[in-house]
């Protein structure tokens, strides 16, 4: 079983698309707002974790630290054998870690899209944090930033668009960096990316 982020479902499922389809692995995924409130993320899975264990399931979590502060590998502690996605965020897995090392030390001030922030932009971020309200607090939000960088797993042109329409709504150059979905097969488990395959 997979418990994963709901802003993953495309990409899992594109990864995992034929292994899920075979019943070979159960996705089941919890919502992407999540990350606008980070400390929700650890007792979502909790309640999945421990039901797995319950009934002797192996598990793959299908999310970095994702703003838990640790608080996700300190819950997996608990629970040996279960992995989950490497780094800080989706963009680490995204990019690699190493490309996203140097983007970040190129300009710190940036702020990264994927193909899903791209195309849920306005309510995840815009309506999330207010700004469909107080447009007068987008400054105050990102007056640090000094660019915006998709990184796009399909290369989709309606996400480039809707990537540049959130760098326009942030005030803010966009760069576009194709990141594919190579890594992300690569931090999945073999085992899991086997599973139900024979």
């Amino acid at each position: 079983m997979i418990v994963a982020c709901g802003a993953l479902v495309s990409e899992l499922r594109a990864v995992l698309g034929q292994v899920a389809a075979s019943g070979g692995v159960e996705m089941r995924f919890l919502p992407a707002n999540l990350h606008n409130r980070p400390e929700g993320i650890v007792p979502a899975l909790r309640e999945h974790l421990d039901a797995a264990r319950e009934q002797g399931r192996e598990v793959f979590v299908g999310y970095a630290d994702c703003g838990t502060g640790g608080d996700l590998d300190r819950l997996l502690e608990g629970h040996p054998g279960v992995a989950r996605l490497p780094g800080a965020h989706c963009y680490e897995f995204f990019a690699g870690a190493d490309v996203f090392a140097l983007l970040h030390d190129e300009e710190p001030g940036t702020f990264y899209l994927t193909d899903f922030l791209a195309k849920h932009f306005r309510p995840l971020v815009w309506e999330g944090l207010g700004l469909d309200r107080h447009p007068q607090l987008r400054d105050d939000y990102f007056g640090a930033y000094r660019r915006v960088v998709l990184l796009s797993q399909a290369g989709d042109d309606a996400v480039l668009a809707a990537a540049a329409e959130a760098a326009a709504m942030l005030g803010l150059p966009l760069e576009h960096r194709h990141t594919g979905l190579g890594h992300l097969a690569d931090a999945i488990p073999v085992t899991v990316r086997m599973a139900g395959a024979a």
